[in-house]
Parts: C-alpha cells; structure tokens; sequence
C-alpha cells in the first residue's frame, strides 16, 4: 500500500508542476505583452494625456489582474519542483534557486503596483498627472521590471537548468536553451523591449518537457528508469 502510494505521487507530482507552469508562462506572457502595448517604454505617443485611451486603460487594468495569479503559480510551481527533486537536491544551488524565485515575485508585484499607481493617478475625477509624476511611475515600472525581477528570473533560470541537467532531468538542448534564455535575462532585457518574453516561452518549454517525459529522480539522484 504504502509502495503505490509513493508510485503515485512520483507520478503526480512532475504532472502538477508541468501544469503551474504552464498556467504560469501563460499569464505572465499575457500580462507582459499588454502591459507593453499599453505603455510602450520611451514612445512618446504615450503621453498623460494618451493615456486617456479607455483601451489603454482596461489594457493595464487586465495585465494587473493577471499578475497575482501568474505569481501564485509561480510559487506553486517552484514548491512542487522543490518536492520533485527531493533529498538529491545540492543544498547551496537550490538556496539561490528558491531565493532568486521569491526575489522575481516580490519583483513582479511591485512592478505591478507601480504600473497601478500609474493608473490610479492618471485616471480620477477625469485629471491627469503631472508629467514628472508620469514619467516616474512609468519608467518605475519598467526599471524594476527589466531590470530586477528579469534579472532574477536568470538566476532562477540559470540555477533550474544547473539542477535539472545534475539530477538528469533536464536533456543536454534544454540545459543549453536555459543558459541561453538566462544570458538573455541578465544581459538583454533591460536594453532591448520585449525580450523579457524569453522567460515565459522558458517556462512553457520546461513545464511541457516535464509533462510529456519529466521523471521523478531515484535515490541515487540520477533519474528512474
């Protein structure tokens, strides 16, 4: 009994995870790419007042309302790789590995809350912000985005790829792509618009990598057979 109980949650587990990633890389994406197009970084078509634009508005009202959840399955979907690996895990890489994650959260949400105080500001009582109070909130947003929660997304990225080639459940071509995407992060994604998205796309590679042939490792830290 107590074995087909283990049996099935090797099983269940690599499963689960696949899934809160896949919901996770959806949302963020989502998030991420309505976000842009409503607040395109440095356009100067988007003034106080273009941003009046109802569409604009609702554009970044959805984004807002999508990130809680990207971030709830963001951390369901960390915790349960945790579980995966297990005991085999090396110690110091998975500290940086659960810190670089929670670090992209707390990022992210406050991203998000500078992009709502953008909103919030813009919109009562049919005023408009002051420009530097616009230009701030706005470039606040993208800064903490870009440069912070993107930055430590790499680290994760890097230290999941380390661990997942270790412990022999990740190939060698997705150990390849997850330091390339983390080079991307950590090198590219302040500097040039869209290329955050790499993280999402990462994500819902891993996440479909670990739902179609993801195997729970064996004692011995390689993966079962």
């Amino acid at each position: 009994m107590e074995t087909q109980r283990t049996k099935g949650q090797a099983l269940q587990t690599p499963r689960a995870a696949g899934l809160a990633g896949v919901v996770f890389a959806v949302l963020l994406a989502a998030a991420i790419i309505l976000v842009r197009l409503a607040i395109p970084e440095g356009a100067d078509a988007v003034t106080v007042r273009g941003f009046d634009d109802s569409s604009r508005r609702n554009a970044v009202k959805t984004a807002l309302a999508l990130v809680p959840f990207a971030g709830i399955f963001f951390l369901w979907f960390v915790g349960v790789l945790r579980a995966h690996v297990g005991e085999a895990e090396d110690k110091f890489v998975a500290t940086v590995f659960l810190g670089s994650g929670l670090i992209f959260v707390a990022s992210m949400f406050g991203a998000a809350a500078a992009a709502a105080g953008v909103l919030s500001v813009g919109t009562p009582s049919g005023n408009d912000p002051g420009l530097p109070s616009w230009d701030f909130g706005r470039h606040f947003a993208y800064t903490l985005l870009t440069d912070y929660a993107m930055r430590m997304a790499a680290v994760f990225t890097l230290t999941t790829s380390i661990l997942g080639y270790r412990l022999g459940i990740f190939s060698r071509w997705l150990t390849v792509l997850g330091l390339l995407v983390a080079l991307t992060l950590l090198f590219v994604a302040a500097a040039i618009a869209w290329s955050e998205l790499v993280f999402p796309l990462w994500s819902l590679i891993v996440s479909i990598y670990i739902l179609v042939v993801g195997r729970a490792p064996g004692p011995d830290g390689a993966k079962a057979a």
